[in-house]
């Protein structure tokens, strides 16, 4: 099983990433800190100074429409947000 499972490419992420080198990326929800360091600094090739996870939970909702209701949910997932060491970037273009 992989641990990262795609990067997070948002104008916050994005400006984030040229400021103060953080990158985020979704990770597997059983994945801690230091293995997520690992899987990054394997598949990317860059240190890694320190690592941020949240927990998103599902979200449920409910449409009321002509036909009834509608009940849809988004799926779970964590994020991880990861600070690389100064001087070093990581290029999702060419790496994933």
């Amino acid at each position: 099983m992989s641990i990262i499972i795609k990067p997070i490419i948002t104008e916050k992420i994005t400006k984030e990433g040229e400021t103060f080198n953080r990158f985020g990326f979704v990770v597997a929800k059983n994945a801690n800190k230091i293995q997520i360091k690992n899987a990054v600094e394997a598949a990317f090739g860059v240190n890694v100074v320190a690592v941020n996870t949240m927990n998103y939970r599902a979200d449920r909702s409910v449409k009321y429409t002509k036909s009834g209701l509608i009940s849809g949910k988004t799926n779970a997932y964590k994020k991880a947000v990861v600070q690389v060491q100064e001087g070093e970037t990581i290029d999702f273009y060419n790496n994933i």
